[in-house]
């Protein structure tokens, strides 16, 4: 035990072991030893010698360490102390501050045992499963020692926790844990976790991280917290972070909308802590993280539009124009609010509307401007005042113009000091950098619109009392040219810069500014004498701008002025300076180290205010324009006249081909009106037809009915007959007997009056059928089965007339008898009865012809109907016949229109071939785009003839 008192602080009694020698002896007793409370002191003992003896323990002792973390899993302490053993092993103390040897060497051990460690990846596995216990002893140290893991081999344990099964989500669990000291060490341990790994990112934000972060962000006090709420705005930065997925998922969770409070500040900001301004920055980061120009423009327009929605843009301007606020936090809320803002139509106008709390109140614009171009306000300041106001401006025509509008002489307001009167004052100041951002934000105003452009040009300045004024664009170029003369600021690098990339903004794709620009007769000289000129590595960059300027006054040159036309500046060019040697001074802007910085991003960051030198926009102009001009500067004279002759001739073939492509396109148009038309009588048709379909079904209605009146009137003929049985005992009088004959008579006088109607019915559906048109057969023929049918019920009424002509004979011969036997009473009373008899057989005819009258009476009104629209159908019919073939025939004239224009245009595509082989003669690509579009319009044509010949058919 000498070795163990040795440890444990007991007086040595012989020579004292090495430190070496005891960490052997302790591992042995790790390995060797049966009891629990031998191995946990050895394990203790080790843990204690680990500092000091880092080297010793990691080498000996890391596999038993392990081997107890496997084993002796029931023992929590033993535990512990094995989990602190290896955190000394591997963690590099970071709170001594050793010599920088040293610190390496320590560095170099913790690489070392780490790689030992991780080199089986069931070592981390069986952390991650200790870490599910929930003894303090196991699980704090657990969480710092997988932190130290992470800080010394962060991919490749990143990689085994991804593989292993719910590490990510037992990682998580420790958010929930309610000793704070695991939750803070647990939040250090996902910042790690997080690092660069998109898939783990994915996994810790569906695992309800933004939930639970933004809990504790609150209960933790917000901005006013402590060092936790750091770390949870640091882990939420790891998590969004160039991660759309977790943007998009931050955005549909609508956690922007609990952003808000985060940024109430109150009117007392004064003494703010070191913490807070911390916790500040990190929150304005996170809302510039959502909103990135670098992120796809969908998911930053509808992140903008959400922090407008619910008061979070309304909350940073509130703190932009707050008193008493940090720099660093103006300046960081500056840069804030200029990304949601930028691109953002409804975000840009609120901004304009924005007042700071002054008397009389001031636009937020001239506030920030007034302190762009102060020269006492930080350099930092500057810049981000100098980016909002360029996002104010991006894509955004409405704002150019108010801000050129400031300018004008018409809207010039003496009491009040105005955004553009503030540009023209930082144009023309004593201070460089002022000059440069006045330049590059009135470029701004003038970027990709050229009504502004031209409004620019109306501007007039006052030089001095006594002497005209002079133009804005002429007062640049003043600058520009009599700096070196008067020794002003234009002389100075930074000043020419920006008033060069003013004025190339300005004139270029605008040939009403370029003639502006050369109708002074010094500018040319100026800039031909800057670039002929051997000049020091400052001035190159200058002399490149001077060049790209006079290259956009050729480029966009429209020929208006006679000593200044594209020719004339060319044959200076080479006279003067040499096309080679332009072209090479030309190529000192995108050469310059600051253009391809100034490349990278929108937002300026310069480090010195010498190194500004570029715009963002102004280095896309350069790209765009570099080749052009270039290519315009070094051909000839009679290659350009060749090529414009050739370009007209070509414009020339292209308008008439434009002509016939129009007139082919209106022939089209009117061949679709003419197939919707003949779609439409189609259908009209098809309706009539459906109509005809309905009118023979309702004639097969009536059909079946008249059989039903049929059946029905051969049972009431039965019924009569029975009744004049029953009446054969009445005796009549012979008044009654003068009415029968009355009744007779009249029915006689019907009866002919019925057979006089039917006569005329059926020879009407003769001629019907005679004159009938294919599309009606259906209707004739149905009309020609109920004409049967009448029939039928005519030889039913001739019959039943020609029983009641019986009846009235044997009527007669029976008045004739009783008038002859009336002193007989028995045969008088024979004689009554059957008259009776007759009398009651004669009035049920009457009934039943009655019933025949108003059946016939119904018939003929149904026929009647059937009729018209067996007309209105036989009209309709021709109406349709005689559109279609007016159709057909407009159809054949197109056709024969159409083979006229194909063979003109045959004989114009046989010229442009000609024309184009030419120019391919002469060296010129030549595109076939017109080719390809008149090949298409021709098969476009075949198709359109094959379907109407199918139509036709």
């Amino acid at each position: 035990m000498n070795f163990l008192r040795g440890v444990m602080g007991g007086q040595p009694t012989g020579p004292q072991p090495t430190g070496a020698e005891t960490i052997q002896k302790l591992c042995d007793r790790v390995a060797s030893s049966t009891l629990l409370e031998d191995r946990r002191d050895a394990v203790r003992a080790l843990k204690s010698l680990s500092k000091k003896y880092r080297m010793e323990v990691g080498t000996m002792a890391m596999d038993h360490l392990v081997r107890i973390l496997q084993t002796d899993r029931s023992d929590t302490e033993i535990l512990g102390y094995a989990l602190d053993t290896l955190y000394n092993i591997v963690c590099n103390d970071e709170e001594e501050e050793p010599e920088e040897n040293q610190q390496k060497q320590e560095d170099d051990l913790g690489a070392l045992f780490t790689d030992k460690f991780v080199q089986e990846p069931e070592n981390v596995t069986l952390l991650l499963t200790l870490l599910e216990e929930f003894d303090f002893h196991v699980r704090w140290p657990g969480v710092k020692l997988l932190t130290a893991l992470l800080k010394n081999q962060c991919a490749q344990v990143q990689g085994i926790i991804l593989v292993s099964p719910m590490g990510v989500s037992r990682l998580m669990d420790l958010l929930a844990d309610s000793r704070e000291v695991i939750r803070n060490d647990g939040l250090l341990l996902l910042q790690q976790l997080t690092k660069g790994n998109a898939a783990i990112q994915k996994i810790v934000a569906f695992e309800n991280a933004f939930e639970r972060l933004l809990d504790i962000i609150t209960e933790e006090g917000s901005s006013d917290g402590g060092i936790v709420v750091e770390d949870c705005l640091l882990l939420l930065l790891n998590l969004l972070k160039n991660n759309s997925s977790n943007q998009n998922f931050f955005k549909e969770g609508s956690y922007i909308q609990k952003m808000k409070p985060w940024f109430e500040v109150g009117d007392d900001n004064s003494g703010w802590s070191a913490q807070k301004v911390t916790n500040l920055h990190l929150m304005l980061q996170l809302v510039r993280v959502m909103v990135c120009p670098v992120n796809s423009p969908g998911a930053t327009a509808s992140c903008q539009k959400a922090m407008f929605q619910c008061g979070l843009l309304q909350q940073l301007c509130t703190i932009l124009m707050a008193t008493g606020v940090p720099a660093d936090i103006l300046t960081e809320t500056i840069n804030t609010v200029s990304e949601v803002i930028r691109g953002s139509e409804v975000n840009q106008d609120y901004f304009a509307s924005v007042n700071a709390p002054s008397n009389p109140p001031r636009p937020a614009i001239v506030v920030l401007l007034m302190s762009m171009v102060n020269e006492r306000q930080p350099f930092v300041l500057r810049c981000a005042v100098l980016y909002c106001f360029q996002c104010f401006l991006y894509k955004n025509h409405k704002g150019q113009g108010e801000i050129v509008a400031t300018l004008l002489p018409s809207t010039i307001d003496a009491n009040s000091i105005s955004a553009g009167q503030l540009l023209c004052g930082g144009l023309f100041s004593a201070d460089s950098l002022s000059n440069w951002c006045a330049a590059v934000a009135l470029a701004h105003a003038l970027q990709d619109n050229l009504t502004q452009k031209e409004q620019l040009l109306r501007v007039q300045l006052a030089t001095s009392l006594g002497k005209p004024p002079v133009s804005l664009l002429q007062q640049c170029t003043n600058i520009l040219s009599q700096g070196d003369k008067l020794n002003r600021r234009g002389s100075r690098v930074q000043t020419k810069v920006g008033l060069l990339m003013l004025l190339c903004t300005w004139i270029s794709n605008c040939p009403i500014a370029v003639m502006h620009f050369l109708h002074n007769q010094d500018n040319v000289p100026f800039l031909t004498g800057q670039i002929s000129e051997n000049l020091g590595e400052d001035e190159r960059l200058v002399q490149g701008l001077c060049a790209l300027l006079l290259g956009i006054c050729i480029y966009y040159n429209d020929n208006s002025l006679e000593n200044y036309t594209k020719e004339k500046l060319k044959q200076l060019i080479e006279k003067r300076i040499g096309k080679e040697n332009f072209v090479e001074k030309l190529g000192f802007i995108t050469k310059h180290e600051l253009y391809s910085r100034a490349a990278q991003k929108p937002q300026p960051a310069f480090s010195t205010p010498e190194h500004m030198l570029f715009d963002h926009e102004f280095t896309k102009l350069v790209k765009e324009l570099e080749g052009m001009i270039t290519k315009a500067v070094l051909k000839s004279s009679e290659e350009e006249k060749k090529e414009e002759e050739v370009k007209k001739t070509l414009e020339q073939h292209d308008s008439i081909v434009t002509q016939y492509k129009e007139l082919i396109r209106e022939q089209d148009s009117q061949i679709k009106e003419l197939k919707e038309q003949v779609t439409l009588l189609t259908s009209q048709n098809e309706k009539m037809q459906s109509t005809i379909t309905q009118q023979l079904s309702q004639i097969l209605q009536h059909k079946d009915q008249y059989n039903i009146l049929k059946l029905k009137l051969g049972k009431d003929n039965q019924q009569t007959g029975n009744q004049a049985e029953a009446a054969h005992v009445n005796g009549l009088q012979p008044e009654e007997l003068s009415q029968l004959r009355e009744q007779l008579e009249e029915l006689q006088r019907q009866n002919q009056l019925l057979q006089t109607q039917l006569a005329e019915k059926d020879s009407l559906i003769t001629s019907m059928k005679a004159e009938g048109v294919p599309s009606a057969e259906g209707s004739t023929s149905e009309v020609t089965e109920l004409q049967r049918e009448v029939e039928l019920l005519k030889a039913q009424l001739q019959s039943q007339t020609a029983e009641i002509t019986q009846l009235q004979s044997e009527r007669q011969e029976l008045l004739r008898g009783s008038e002859t036997t009336a002193a007989v009473p028995g045969e008088n009373s024979l004689y009554t009865e059957k008259i009776a008899e007759l009398e009651s057989r004669l009035s049920a005819q009457t009934a039943e012809t009655q019933k025949l009258k108003g059946e016939v009476k119904t018939l003929l009104q149904s026929r009647e109907s059937m009729e018209k629209d067996l007309a209105s159908a036989t009209s309709t019919a021709a109406i349709m016949q005689a559109e279609k073939n007016k159709l057909q025939q407009e159809v054949q004239e197109s056709k024969k229109e159409q083979d006229d224009l194909l063979m003109l245009l045959a004989d114009q595509d046989q010229k442009i071939l000609s024309l184009k082989q030419k120019l391919k003669d002469l060296g010129e690509t030549i595109e076939d785009e017109d080719d390809l579009d008149s090949k298409d319009q021709f098969d476009d044509d075949e198709e359109e003839e094959e379907e109407e010949e199918e139509c036709d058919e």
